[in-house]
């Protein structure tokens, strides 16, 4: 049996961007690393490099996403929110089964100042997979670093989604209130 052909340099990254922005969903590195027969460690370089060239791609925990500009406006907003780790799924199934996508955590470091980490959320198994890398991983929060006061930048469909989940998030005692 014939090994397939490894797809080399800029054809390799110019075949990465088309499928980046043709999919609506994230695609792994190990995805990305199989279907042009070279190693992930050899897609990360390459997605640096498409970074580097100003494409607005981004990783999540899904894998890797192009935030094709062109796409239908919505509304969005930034979100504070306080709670320990273990409201985590908690607060992000509220949001999503609101139609709310939550694009990434932000919190304020006093060392670092603002850092800020891409989640790109918007339904439930996309919550569920990312809480299992979480656990998998047994990695931290950003919101352990600040007592549990984080922010997050949410989108949605309508005004009207974002301010029913923030709703929701106040009644549950997860919102802070920032009037």
């Amino acid at each position: 049996m014939k090994e397939p052909t490894k797809i080399l340099g800029d054809e390799r990254r110019a075949y990465i961007l088309k499928r980046l922005q043709e999919s609506s969903e994230p695609i792994t590195g190990g995805e990305l690393a199989t279907i042009t027969n070279v190693s992930r460690q050899v897609i990360v370089g390459d997605i640096t490099l498409l970074k580097a060239k100003n494409e607005p791609i981004i990783a999540t925990s899904q894998g890797y996403l192009y935030m094709n500009t062109s796409r239908p406006s919505v509304a969005e907003r930034i979100i504070a929110v306080s709670h320990g780790p273990e409201r985590t799924e908690e607060e992000l199934l509220l949001l999503v089964d609101h139609g709310v996508t939550v694009k990434d955590v932000k919190i304020e470091h006093p060392v670092y100042g603002d850092l800020t980490a891409s989640i790109m959320v918007s339904n439930r198994n996309e919550v569920k997979q990312f809480m299992e890398k979480i656990r998998a991983t047994n990695a931290a929060y950003l919101s352990e670093l600040t007592g549990g006061i984080h922010l997050h930048t949410i989108t949605a469909p309508t005004e009207k989604a974002l301010d029913e989940a923030e709703e929701t998030l106040r009644k549950e005692k997860l919102l802070i209130d920032l009037e």
